[in-house]
């Protein structure tokens, strides 16, 4: 949100839920009311694959107002929040992950290794444990 250039690999040795999602989106701002809560729960956990866990939010807005105020309303506490303002439909990290929908997201280990896809609420927590 701040304009400075992050890469994902400086994240390796956390468990990081990589979620596409934009302001416009219902459902995934609904998905952000059960992981905000899993994300003060479990930010510094040690697991066997990872300490920490944290989230990589990767907006589809257009619009940065939008995008900046939805964070700032659905008190989306993670400090990386990403989004080249594309949209949807030629956004590079949706190429990069094929995301053709959102909610979309993808867990991936310490390691670097996507070890889950559309884990939400419940079922994230089940995973994350």
């Amino acid at each position: 949100m701040d304009g400075k250039f992050f890469e994902l690999d400086a994240l390796k040795g956390k468990i990081v839920l990589i979620d596409f999602w934009a302001s416009y989106c219902g459902p995934c701002r609904k998905k952000h009311q059960l992981l905000v809560p899993l994300y003060d729960k479990y930010k510094d956990a040690t697991f066997t694959n990872g300490n920490g866990f944290t989230v990589f939010s990767v907006s589809l807005d257009r619009n940065k107002e939008n995008w900046i105020r939805a964070v700032e309303r659905d008190g989306l506490k993670w400090p990386y929040h990403v989004s080249d303002l594309s949209g949807l439909i030629s956004g590079k990290h949706k190429k990069a992950y094929m995301a053709t929908f959102i909610p979309i997201n993808y867990l991936i280990d310490g390691n670097g290794i996507i070890t889950g896809k559309n884990l939400f609420g419940d079922e994230l927590e089940e995973t994350l444990k």
